[in-house]
């Protein structure tokens, strides 16, 4: 008995998709599973159709990530009122970036490329440079003082959620914690000192006082 033919799939043009479902269903990928799985291979199999059709919204994956900046500094960064006094006002635009980025740290990863920026982000930039200039620096030396801001911002966000990570995947003790068990005081007598609150130490927010310090320094050559 023959079987019956196969139903006939018609050929044409995948399903039309929009800018938005692109960059939703590639946020969604990113929240669940990291930067790293993001491919434009992986979120057009998710949508349902073709590599070449994601070509029309984003040209590649910097500009898929550029796109997710974008999305995620308008939903979650918000224009704070800021203080007249510019070193304060350098604190409250760099704290309000530090906030945002602290509650999705892929973020972070994304801009420690270090050549992709959200535009929507650009304000926080700018304020921060006007306040370090009032304070009495050089626009060259306001870039650098900015720079250092943002790579102890990024670092202390990226530390922090990486050893979060590591703990919440394996509670065994780490490395360290093994390590610190057993210091010799005779050879490493500061260390041996504070191992045992040396993980309570590190976890408290220490966050607003670095960057106070560093400000402090960065400021004292204006």
């Amino acid at each position: 008995m023959s079987q019956p033919p196969a139903p006939h799939r018609a050929l044409g043009r995948p399903p039309r998709i929009s800018r938005e479902q692109v960059i939703a269903t590639a946020r969604r990928i990113v929240d669940a599973e990291g930067v790293d799985r993001l491919t434009m291979r992986r979120l057009a199999t998710e949508i349902g159709t073709t590599p070449m059709a994601l070509y029309h919204h984003v040209r590649n994956k910097d500009e898929l990530l550029v796109a997710l900046l974008d999305d995620y500094a308008a939903r979650a960064l918000r224009r704070p009122e800021l203080p007249a006094h510019p070193r304060d006002r350098v604190l409250a635009a760099t704290v309000a970036v530090h906030e945002a980025l602290a509650a999705c740290p892929w973020i972070t990863e994304v801009l420690t490329a270090d050549d992709l920026m959200s535009t929507s982000a650009l304000w926080f930039v700018d304020q921060i440079l006007d306040g370090l200039i009032a304070c009495g620096l050089t626009p060259e030396r306001a870039v650098h003082a900015y720079r250092a801001i943002w790579y102890y911002t990024a670092g202390e966000i990226i530390v922090r959620a990486t050893g979060t990570r590591r703990r919440a995947d394996d509670d065994r003790p780490t490395y360290r914690e093994r390590v610190f068990a057993d210091l010799d005081p005779d050879e490493l007598p500061r260390l041996a000192q504070v191992a045992d609150r040396w993980a309570p130490l590190t976890a408290e927010n220490t966050y607003l006082d670095g960057l106070e310090a560093l400000l402090n320094g960065l400021l004292a050559a204006a």
